[in-house]
């Protein structure tokens, strides 16, 4: 059966490395028989400046109706004196509350080709493969009330709530927990709970959730110490479980480990398995439209889309393959280059990896 993917180049660097993905998606059409249609729709701050609005609701009716969502990046500096309601960033997190998106999944895999490229010693993060689990619909993101209000004596007062329920704590560990079992076995959950009430009822529902999972290991760990521990020594996780905000924040840190954030794709999923896919880093205005940005995690978070939304993980390896064949001849965008090497740009990395796909069939 055919397989709808609508596409959202959105902003910044978006439409440049999304045309990367847009080339490897036919790839896998014309030569290796993936059965798949496309739709390219608007969202952000492109879709603001055609419609007036992040997200319009044609966006968000055929993101309803795709099997998977293929999203670039949002935002950048003309933008921001926008009112939060219309800034691009808003229809990212529309889609996702639109969509029922609740577990936001980014590995954090060190190539060995790049083992030179991270900041930390080669030996410290060498064989390096973490999954954050991240719930993505809840927490102080979305909770209420919210705002800015002034008080009675005239001063402004900013309030965001941290607000989780039962059942969203546990949807989301036992995403984790299903994971953890087709990797190591080991789910590390992330919390606040020596000072914020909310995470202390995280970690009880967590502890509880892990009673159905006898096969894996849980432990419990402070962001703040997580944070610590992703720098000191990141091969001790496996599958981290955390809220929307910490993971938002760890995802990033991990991101360094690996030499790019632009080596790191992710996915955000519903119940039904229908899922948005995007790399984690974010629109680089500064870059955009110089052939300079760094396509491999969007052609990775292809090969995400195919495993966990398309149900296509021979395809998915197949990429996976070509990635790393590519980064094993030495290719390199600026991002990922030693210094003073010469370095690839967005579409010469594209085309590399189309052509090791090809070359491997």
């Amino acid at each position: 059966m055919t397989k709808k993917i609508l596409i959202l180049p959105g902003d910044g660097i978006g439409p440049e490395i999304v045309a990367e993905a847009v080339k490897l998606l036919d790839c896998l059409r014309t030569d290796f028989g993936l059965a798949i249609e496309t739709e390219e729709a608007l969202v952000g701050g492109a879709a603001y400046d055609a419609a007036g609005h992040p997200l319009p609701d044609q966006t968000l009716a055929l993101a309803k109706t795709a099997d998977a969502v293929l999203l670039g990046a949002v935002g950048g500096p003309k933008w921001e004196p926008l009112e939060i309601a219309l800034r691009p960033e808003k229809g990212l997190l529309g889609l996702r509350s639109g969509l029922g998106l609740f577990a936001n999944l980014r590995p954090a895999i060190l190539y060995p080709q790049l083992a030179e490229a991270s900041t930390l010693k080669p030996e410290v993060v060498a064989g390096l493969d973490i999954m954050i689990v991240r719930e993505l619909t809840g927490g102080i993101y979305f909770g209420e009330p919210r705002g800015v209000e002034t008080l009675a004596n005239g001063e402004r007062r900013g309030l965001n709530s941290l607000v989780y329920t039962e059942s969203e704590i546990e949807r989301i560990c036992r995403v984790a927990f299903e994971i953890a079992q087709k990797r190591g076995r080991r789910v590390c959950s992330v919390d606040k709970a020596n000072v914020l009430e909310c995470t202390e009822l995280w970690r009880e529902v967590a502890t509880r959730v892990a009673g159905d999972y006898p096969d894996c290991e849980l432990s419990h760990m402070y962001v703040d110490n997580a944070a610590m521990q992703l720098v000191r020594a990141p091969k001790q996780f496996d599958v981290m479980v955390t809220t929307n905000m910490f993971g938002d924040i760890l995802s990033d840190a991990a991101a360094m480990l690996t030499g790019s954030i632009g080596m790191l794709p992710s996915a955000s999923l519903n119940a039904d398995g229908q899922g948005m896919y995007e790399p984690i880093h974010g629109s680089a205005p500064d870059i955009a439209g110089q052939d300079a940005a760094n396509p491999l995690a969007t052609l990775l978070s292809v090969a995400m889309m195919l495993r966990y939304s398309l149900g296509e993980p021979d395809h998915a390896d197949r990429i996976e393959a070509a990635v790393s064949a590519v980064l094993e001849r030495g290719l390199r965008t600026k991002d990922i280059a030693a210094p003073g090497a010469s370095a690839v740009g967005t579409r010469a990395m594209g085309d590399a990896v189309v052509d090791a796909l090809r070359a491997a069939s």
